[in-house]
């Protein structure tokens, strides 16, 4: 039998563990899987696209468990009243083919891209980093804002989205779940990352994007750019880039979607694995400016699934379905259909 989380049941869950210990959980999970990188036969995912958006399967193996997530974007999306990302995923073992997991992913997807980006921040970032800018305040931004808090300390938010409506609904929700943070809505991308110890874009749009050019950084700086993730969707210009030290995820998929595609391919830069192995180093001097350009990789759902479905078999959630056939008459397919 197949485990099933659906959206309803994975939300009792992170509600049953405490939204900002299933972060730390999470992120701790991903780091681990990080730390055993060469355990993992890997793969960029496979994209097709259309004049809307994309959808994306994302495989990948440790050599017991598969796992692949289903993903799209479609940035037209919140018009028709659907959201911009929707997701599922599959957990499997190897030596039997036997999907053990079907789980919604959406909502982990949130979840696992905050944690991941909170990670990177860790060894990138400039230590007490406490100001956070957040440029792009959809659906992304309530996860981000709180790992942030809860994994690195960040008390100080200043939130530009073009929507306002986008801002006061961040803002809403942080104030509902009681978050010792300072937030300020700022006027214009300008005043939110002027000295800003990271600054997170979170955009959607499709599209060559230029936010702030090299000089409107400052010195220390650490970018966290969420938005970019599949071809001709960027949101720094080139220049920026070139200002600062690159760390990716999987640099074959990052080439292909991230910021880099932008830059040529000989370009060098360093997997974020390499730096949480300590194989090479992350930040080097206060005056750095860092980047983690992150398109979101398989391993980290791979980590995601994983643990939701150790959480959920500890806590007796969600149920058993008949996905594939199950044991007795392996030879008697038709047996089914009586």
């Amino acid at each position: 039998m197949t485990r099933l989380l659906d959206l309803p049941t994975l939300a009792q869950l992170v509600r049953n563990v405490g939204l900002a210990d299933f972060l730390r959980q999470l992120a701790a999970q991903i780091e681990a899987d990080f730390q055993r990188w060469p355990a993992f036969e890997k793969n960029a995912r496979l994209a097709h696209h259309c004049a809307q958006g994309v959808i994306e399967l994302m495989p990948i193996s440790d050599g017991a468990r598969y796992s692949f997530k289903f993903v799209n974007g479609h940035p037209g999306n919140p018009a028709q009243g659907l959201p911009t990302v929707m997701a599922f995923g599959v957990l499997a073992d190897m030596a039997t083919g036997t999907p053990l997991l079907l789980a919604e992913a959406t909502l982990l997807t949130a979840l696992r891209t905050a944690a991941t980006s909170a990670l990177a921040a860790r060894v990138l970032a400039r230590p007490g980093s406490r100001c956070m800018a957040l440029i792009g305040n959809g659906a992304q931004g309530e996860f981000q804002a709180l790992a942030f808090h809860t994994l690195l300390g960040i008390t100080q938010l200043r939130l530009y989205d073009p929507d306002p409506q986008a801002s006061a609904k961040l803002q809403r929700n942080l104030a509902a779940l009681g978050l010792p943070v300072h937030i300020t809505l700022a006027a214009s991308i300008d005043e939110a990352i002027a000295g800003a110890d990271i600054i997170t874009t979170a955009t959607a749009a499709k599209a060559h994007a230029a936010l702030f050019g090299a000089a409107q950084l400052t010195p220390g700086q650490h970018l966290n750019a969420i938005g970019g993730d599949c071809p001709g969707k960027t949101e720094l210009p080139p220049e920026v880039l070139r200002a600062a030290r690159i760390f990716v995820e999987y640099a074959p998929q990052t080439r292909i979607e991230g910021e880099i595609q932008q830059l040529p391919a000989e370009l060098p830069v360093t997997e974020l694995w390499q730096v949480l192995t300590g194989q090479a180093p992350g930040r080097q001097s206060a005056a750095d400016i860092t980047l983690f350009d992150s398109v979101g990789f398989a391993l980290e759902d791979h980590a995601a699934l994983c643990l939701v479905q150790r959480l959920a078999q500890e806590r007796q959630l969600g149920h058993d379905i008949a996905l594939v056939p199950g044991a007795g008459g392996p030879k008697d397919l038709f047996r089914a259909l009586r």
